[in-house]
């Protein structure tokens, strides 16, 4: 271990159901392209409006049990909006998913916000450039979609019908207006 404090690595963690989880290890770059990508598409559409995105490193005290850091998460409610985190279901959340923390972002956390109150949920791989689409439905997250850029092996074995009923934008649940491209998600994704 380095004990030089200049070095020293702050060490995250979540509190899942009333137990600590280390956040570790630390996101690799392409999940920190992912994130901040999805963050700047926000930040950029939301500008001048109630809605606020936060990125990777805000708090989230979703309930009296669970503390989350989600990688992204846009709130509405400005009085939700802390000066130590958010409190209460945000309208949109976004895990990028790791190794690490995939059972957690597909089933507790998933669960937890669900029964919140978040209004969509987004699961974004960026090994395989995939991300899911959930939108509260009756209380419950229906998956609206998968959105995939294939790669080019796969893409050259297809027909120009299949590969023109491929989505390459999709519209996210809560703004009419703001049009993503999984291109943009996954910008200098290798």
């Amino acid at each position: 271990m380095n004990d030089n404090l200049a070095y020293q690595e702050e060490i995250w963690e979540e509190i899942i159901n009333g137990q600590p989880v280390l956040m570790s290890p630390r996101p690799t770059t392409n999940h920190n392209r992912v994130s901040g990508n999805i963050y700047f598409l926000f930040k950029r559409h939301l500008k001048g409006h109630t809605c606020e995105p936060f990125d990777d490193g805000m708090e989230l005290y979703l309930t009296d049990k669970d503390r989350f850091i989600p990688d992204m998460m846009v709130v509405c409610d400005r009085n939700k909006i802390k000066s130590d985190g958010v409190y209460g279901a945000p309208d949109l959340v976004v895990e990028v998913l790791s190794p690490s923390s995939l059972k957690r972002d597909r089933g507790y956390k998933m669960t937890a916000y669900e029964q919140a109150g978040v209004k969509e949920y987004w699961l974004v791989n960026p090994a395989d450039k995939s991300l899911e689409q959930y939108i509260s439905q009756d209380g419950h997250f229906v998956l609206h979609e998968v959105y995939v850029i294939h790669p080019d092996y796969l893409l050259k074995k297809m027909s120009e019908e299949e590969i023109a009923a491929i989505p390459t934008e999709f519209k996210c649940s809560l703004y009419n207006d703001l049009i993503i491209k999984l291109e943009d998600v996954f910008e200098n994704v290798d």
